[in-house]
């Protein structure tokens, strides 16, 4: 049940063309008075990075969006390992509920996920080669929009779905900062075949870790194998370019972080072709104390709305039903979008506000068993950083039903008893 009988005409234009835009545009094509466009800077529409993670919450939006079954591909993930990668001991493995009826949880190719989404995404709603360049407010007449090319264009509501480091929220926020988390990140694809000698552990997905880097392995179906190996270092004394995302980089150079490791591990690495990885400089930033501005003519999806830099392994996930839950919120209120942005805000700011909270509290938890061991060993340090459930119930992100937030949303809207 809506609340008013006739809907304005809203002119919405998604920046970025990631997972998240891509759903925003599937969901808002659905409401009836509503164009949209997706500003895409790339000149051609294709995912930087390697695998992606589907669970449960990521499978519940993507039926929603009606997605579900066009995505075919993947490797199902019943059992993750953690594991110490200098000793090979096994820390931590954890069993998923076998479900024959549910989707399994799998993990898959980015690109096999993009271009399940681009199936339904309507013709003509994508423009590529626009790179935002500033943004201006109207005041009532909307948001006027500039690119690099030269084009200007005026829409009604700005979605900005262009990652972390978001122009839309460098324009509308622009007291905001993200900073260097002293992580990088090397991933790759490669053929299952050329490794699977070297360990059946590999098969399984799964983090080797030492105290302060790890490597993951995990197939991601079609017989493709991913690897994404990280590596901390100080921030306060090694710096990032904010650019630094999917650059090609030197094998010898990514190798040289891993030497600590087992030698079927070292392997492993070297058996990537030549300039086979590609480099990500990890950035986050603080909490944001609203996800809209500009008098609710603009709205943040995803990673520009939470910048934290990949921390529970679901970003996609989250980018995909904020755009779901901003497409119900706008049919709710029949575009008035005075009124669609701070529900769209009650129901996402607080979720977000909770990861946060977690993700300080687990640091808190780290630091004080790291400081009651004195001095730790290699591996009781190794050991410290691994994340284990530890009973705290997981399950408001990783089981998330965001189709049941919002009915629980609209009873409370329509005062349901």
């Amino acid at each position: 049940m809506t609340v008013n009988t006739s809907s304005r005409h809203l002119r919405v234009a998604i920046i970025g063309g990631g997972p998240g835009g891509l759903a925003t545009a599937i969901a808002l094509s659905k409401i009836p008075n509503v164009s949209v466009t997706i500003y895409e800077q790339a000149s051609l529409l294709r995912e930087v990075g390697a695998g992606i993670s589907i669970g449960t919450n990521t499978w519940n939006v993507l039926e929603l969006l009606g997605v579900a079954d066009t995505l075919a591909s993947g490797h199902p993930t019943w059992v993750m390992l953690n594991m110490n990668g200098q000793s090979g001991e096994e820390l931590d493995r954890r069993e998923k509920p076998w479900d024959t009826v549910k989707r399994p949880p799998v993990r898959t190719q980015r690109t096999k996920l993009q271009s399940a989404l681009l199936a339904h995404v309507p013709p003509g709603v994508i423009q590529l080669s626009k790179r935002l360049t500033r943004m201006v407010d109207k005041g009532h007449d909307g948001v006027e929009l500039h690119f690099e090319d030269g084009g200007v264009v005026a829409a009604d509501l700005v979605v900005g779905a262009d990652g972390i480091r978001s122009v839309v929220r460098d324009a509308a926020w622009p007291d905001y900062e993200i900073k260097f988390t002293g992580t990088t990140i090397w991933r790759t694809l490669l053929p299952w075949d050329d490794v699977k000698d070297l360990d059946p552990r590999f098969g399984i997905t799964g983090w080797w870790h030492t105290p302060t880097t790890h490597v993951y392995f995990s197939p991601v179906g079609e017989g493709l194998w991913e690897i994404a190996s990280r590596a901390w270092q100080d921030p306060a004394i090694h710096s990032a370019n904010k650019k630094s995302w999917g650059v090609p980089v030197d094998n010898a150079h990514v190798e040289s972080y891993f030497t600590e490791y087992l030698p079927e591990i070292r392997e492993a690495l070297a058996r990537v072709p030549p300039y086979g990885w590609r480099e990500f400089a990890a950035f986050a930033g603080p909490e944001l104390a609203q996800l809209t501005a500009w008098d609710n003519k603009v709205v943040l999806v995803g990673d520009s709305s939470h910048a934290l830099s990949g921390a529970f392994g679901s970003g996609a996930g989250f980018a995909m039903e904020d755009g779901w839950v901003l497409a119900q919120a706008l049919a709710y209120w029949k575009n008035d979008i005075s009124k669609a942005l701070p529900l769209f805000d009650a129901i996402r700011l607080p979720y977000y506000s909770r990861m946060y909270a977690h993700l300080a509290s687990e640091a808190d938890k780290r630091a004080t068993k790291l400081k009651a061991l004195g001095n730790p060993t290699f591996d009781e340090r190794v050991k410290n950083k691994i994340i284990t459930d530890g009973g705290k119930d997981m399950s408001w992100i990783y089981q998330n039903d965001i189709g049941a937030v919002w009915k629980e949303w609209v009873s409370r809207l329509e005062g349901a008893p």
